[in-house]
């Protein structure tokens, strides 16, 4: 279930498999554990379990050519479980798509910071390769010394995500997906919908969010699950992406605006980290920095004719099929994890 297990890995297998490679996946940590996050649940039990079942995989890692680590091996500790597997010679290759080392650098306790803060640098260090999601990331690999580097784009199946024929006359939809825990970056736009709702008919949609942390606000919360988020994209009319621009987000790598362009919207977002590079402005969106831009933005979306919308929707799905897909990245993918055991 977890996003970036999803998209950063897991729905490339078809593809290693087609190619004859054999792929053993081992999860940290199950659904329970995710479902216990979102909905306040107790986690600690399948924390124990996931680290003893890495500590069972670690024991048998020579077995394999190659591991490839989602950001890191064991949260919260030093990275000892890598340097082991550097030096009984099993490669590995780390991917990042935010930038997962502002949680320990950033920490609000000196003594994560002071014991932690360069713990993903010596990850980066000792992997035989890099693959980040943005240029941010892969600066910061480049200043920890790490051997080689790839910018590897979050991207989506564009066979799977495709525009739907929408129809004129309907009550227009401001589209966000996400999780209960991301849903916060909508807040500080709540009176911006509610002056927009006003003033003409639009809905304003946040997938993924709790209904209680937008009751009394002009904000629908619709949930989410793999099976319909596809679905639920298609119905919007614009897909937004606001960020505060903090060191964390600006690790982050755009998602959601390729889910959105893969549909066929046109996408606002915030000018933070890769969203300048995703979003052409005029072409396939808007980028809006304050609570004044984000009205503005909104606001001429929202009274454009279908054609404008039309042209920016085709303009993102064009930039989509080009860089953003599995069939754009997925050679490109392999080709780095082989490149790493040469």
């Amino acid at each position: 279930m977890a996003a970036s297990s999803r998209v950063r890995f897991l729905q490339y297998l078809p593809y290693f498999q087609a190619q004859g490679v054999e792929v053993t996946v081992e999860p940290l940590l199950s659904n329970a554990y995710l479902y216990a996050l979102y909905n306040g649940g107790s986690r600690w039990r399948e924390v124990f379990r996931g680290y003893a079942r890495r500590i069972t995989f670690l024991m048998r890692a020579q077995r394999f050519d190659v591991v490839i680590i989602e950001k890191e091996l064991f949260p919260f500790t030093p990275a000892l479980a890598e340097r082991l597997l550097r030096a009984i010679g099993v490669p590995y290759v780390v991917d990042y798509d935010d930038a997962l080392f502002h949680r320990y650098d950033c920490h609000s306790s000196a003594i994560i910071r002071q014991i932690l803060g360069r713990k993903i640098d010596t990850v980066m260090r000792h992997s035989a390769a890099v693959i980040a999601g943005n240029k941010y990331l892969a600066e910061r690999a480049q200043k920890a010394g790490a051997r080689k580097i790839e910018i590897v784009p979050t991207v989506v199946d564009a066979d799977r995500y495709q525009p739907k024929l929408r129809v004129t006359g309907e009550v227009p939809i401001v589209g966000w997906i996400g999780t209960p825990k991301t849903s916060r970056y909508l807040k500080p736009l709540l009176p911006v919908f509610e002056s927009i709702k006003e003033k003409m008919p639009v809905r304003f949609v946040a997938v993924g969010a709790r209904e209680g942390d937008f009751a009394n606000s002009p904000v629908e919360a619709w949930p989410w699950s793999e099976e319909t988020e596809v679905e639920s994209i298609q119905r919007f009319d614009i897909g937004i992406m606001p960020l505060p621009d903090t060191p964390f987000e600006r690790g982050k790598c755009g998602y959601k605006l390729i889910q959105y362009m893969a549909c066929g919207l046109p996408i606002v977002a915030s000018p933070v980290g890769v969203n300048k590079e995703i979003v052409v402005p005029e072409k396939n969106g808007l980028l809006a920095e304050t609570v004044e831009e984000w009205d503005q933005a909104l606001r001429a979306l929202l009274q454009a004719d279908f054609s404008n919308h039309e042209a920016m929707g085709s303009a993102g799905r064009a930039c989509v099929e080009k860089w953003y897909s599995l069939g754009a990245q997925s050679p490109r993918l392999l080709a780095t994890i082989f490149s790493s055991i040469e």
